[in-house]
């Protein structure tokens, strides 16, 4: 089944390109010696709580700065892994940082889909309307993973535990065995002149009527919208968006919505890399 691609207007402005240079085991090492190779453990940075680059931000947001992402090749295979401030440093980003990410798309039985508004105290990306939960695996034990497997079963891990995190949900809500992958993007994208995000993004679907309870330092506002709202709240001008969802939804997510009861199976477990840089 096909449908109409609704065009988003306020896609922001994207640097001008560079030339692309591989992004290899062997290049991030040389360029980021900070990252852990062991993936179990923070990197030996000095306490990003004392560092100028976080200094004036909400407290809570930044300790959860200390968290560890997992560093990637071009392909999706771990590295090792780096705090979350070292991967969201547009410095970083720019001389090829690169880690997993997820996307999770909630719907309710009436097909509605579960909307945020990130919160103000967001370092990146505050007080944009987004997707129902957007984070990171973390280089911890069960959310880690090379092979293509294990690597989805640790973002359905990390899936639940923020959903958890920033909404409320109960684990019980959402059980990893009803989180349907669908696939992967490669993109990147500037939150401001400091900050910003290149991930491989796991998109994951899931169908649930949930309990919520909003965490205020992670979530502004929320909304169930059909896809007519959706689009309607894409035509207004004062509603910033962004930008890992706009992308989503200029490219696949009304088409996997419209199938949603019925023949998204053809759309799950892609091996492909999209490429959206």
């Amino acid at each position: 089944m096909s449908s109409a691609t609704t065009v988003v207007t306020s896609t922001p402005s994207q640097p001008q390109q560079r030339q692309h240079q591989p992004i290899t085991a062997d290049r991030v090492l040389h360029l980021f010696p900070e990252v852990d190779t062991g993936l179990a453990h923070r990197t030996n940075n000095n306490d990003s709580r004392q560092e100028d680059d976080l200094a004036g931000y909400d407290a809570e947001q930044v300790r959860l700065m200390d968290e560890v992402c997992i560093v990637l090749d071009e392909n999706d295979m771990p590295i090792g892994s780096a705090d979350k401030k070292t991967c969201h440093l547009m410095k970083n980003i720019d001389r090829g940082l690169l880690h997993r990410a997820f996307s999770v798309f909630l719907f309710d039985s009436k097909n509605r889909l579960l909307l945020q508004q990130r919160a103000s105290e967001k370092i990146t990306f505050p007080d944009m309307w987004t997707n129902t939960c957007c984070s990171h695996p973390l280089g911890i034990p069960g959310e880690t993973g090379s092979e293509f497997e294990a690597a989805i079963q640790g973002v359905r891990r990390a899936a639940q535990r923020k959903l958890g995190h920033e909404l409320g949900i109960k684990a019980a809500q959402v059980p990893l065995d009803q989180f349907h992958f669908l696939t992967r993007i490669h993109y990147k994208a500037p939150s401001d002149g400091k900050w910003g995000e290149h991930e491989i993004d796991y998109i994951l679907f899931i169908k649930a009527d949930v309990d919520l309870d909003v965490n205020p330092n992670e979530v502004r506002d929320v909304r169930y919208v059909s896809e007519e709202d959706l689009r309607s709240m894409f035509g207004r001008a004062d509603l910033p968006f962004t930008p890992w969802f706009q992308l989503i939804c200029n490219t696949m997510l009304f088409e996997w919505w419209q199938n949603l009861d019925g023949g998204l199976e053809r759309f799950k477990r892609e091996t492909e890399i999209r490429r959206m840089l």
